[in-house]
């Protein structure tokens, strides 16, 4: 027995299986899954997929599997399709407007370009359903609410190639960034990282020795940095230099 589209807004059933009922919260606010349990609103396009879902999550006592009636308050909204077509897109989008889940898609296909689409709709992990068995079912979902991404090693490949291309064709012609420094602040950073002092930066840079102080002060200041060697650290840590 087959199932519409429009039976994706239903997220998995709950389950019944479970012997201890989860404490609930103060009254007026919203329930909360027992600690160490992610709660998982499952959305698929048709009812096998469904089944075979949920009968994979049920068991584990790291998921709490929500209630039709409870999906908005879900830590992770799992979407599972064949592929990547206009309604798993609407769904997508619908489900981007909450901001109190993350949304993570299992899928059996992944034509190209999908994931420039995947993006756009807050896509925080991707797993195909060849390789969804049981462990890494829950690895995604854990990770998707630790605020984690997951994608397969070749859409990851793709992703940096995109940005690669972004940076080439957009960005860098307009002295823009992907990151929270700008190139300017970026290149006094990397100065800074190889020993050089201020005038030296000034010199190299070819701007004023006040300048450069400000610029740093004015790095430190917007990231909360205590000096010129946590910057530089912070810079480096997260790829920014």
């Amino acid at each position: 027995m087959t199932m519409t589209m429009t039976d994706m807004t239903k997220p998995a059933a709950p389950d019944h299986s479970r012997s201890a009922a989860p404490q609930r919260p103060a009254e007026g606010a919203p329930p909360r899954p027992p600690a160490g349990r992610v709660s998982v609103a499952v959305y698929a396009e048709d009812l096998i997929l469904r089944t075979g879902m949920v009968h994979q999550l049920r068991p584990r006592p790291e998921i709490e599997l929500i209630q039709d009636q409870e999906a908005d308050r879900a830590q992770v909204s799992l979407v599972v399709v064949d592929v990547v077509n206009e309604p798993t897109v609407q769904l997508l989008h619908r489900l981007q407007r909450n901001n109190s889940t993350r949304t993570g898609l299992v899928v059996g296909f992944f034509e190209p370009g999908a994931l420039q689409t995947l993006i756009e709709c807050g896509v925080a992990a991707v797993l195909r359903r060849g390789e969804a068995d049981q462990d890494r079912l829950v690895h995604l979902v854990t990770a998707i609410a630790k605020g984690e991404g997951v994608l397969p090693g070749d859409l990851l490949g793709k992703l940096l190639d995109h940005v690669s291309s972004l940076h080439r064709t957009v960005l860098d012609p307009r002295g823009l960034s992907l990151s929270t420094l700008t190139p300017r602040e970026a290149e006094m950073l990397r100065l800074v990282s190889e020993g050089y002092g201020t005038a030296e930066i000034a010199q190299k840079t070819s701007y004023s020795e006040r300048t450069v102080k400000n610029v740093l002060h004015e790095v430190a200041t917007r990231l909360e940095l205590r000096n010129r060697a946590h910057a530089v650290g912070y810079a480096m840590r997260h790829g920014l230099i």
